[in-house]
């Protein structure tokens, strides 16, 4: 169940991919350091990005949905730790700051909240990917 299909194209300039939903465009990249152009976020950086965002977005409609004021969200991310080997495991650290007249219950309902964001579930739970060329 997705929303859309994203295509990644690579085309040769060292390690930059275009990225598109067919609407949006963006890139990634990796980078000088690892032979890349620095032209955009790393596959890394767009991993956390994506968990950042669905955080904020999960925990500002459920406050605004309750009544909750809350003015901001800010999540800062990290990967602490990754194996990868044939028992991988990735270890991303989230921080997240709220800001509003927020009583201690609201604090950790919101919390409780983030946790439940759509793609923290995804990168918690067992993740299969189907891969084949295509003609």
């Amino acid at each position: 169940m997705s929303e859309s299909t994203i295509r990644a194209s690579f085309e040769g300039t060292a390690f930059q991919v275009k990225l598109s939903d067919g609407l949006h465009a963006w890139a990634s990249d990796v980078p000088q350091t690892l032979g890349g152009g620095d032209t955009g976020p790393s596959p890394h950086q767009l991993l956390l990005s994506a968990l950042g965002a669905c955080t904020s977005i999960t925990v500002a409609m459920y406050a605004q949905r309750k009544g909750i004021p809350l003015e901001e969200v800010d999540v800062k991310l990290s990967i602490l730790r990754e194996r990868i080997t044939h028992d991988a495991q990735t270890h991303i650290g989230r921080d997240i700051h709220l800001t509003g007249a927020l009583s201690h219950e609201q604090r950790l309902r919101l919390l409780e909240v983030a946790n439940a964001c759509p793609i923290h579930k995804v990168l918690s739970g067992e993740i299969l990917i189907s891969s084949q060329l295509a003609e």
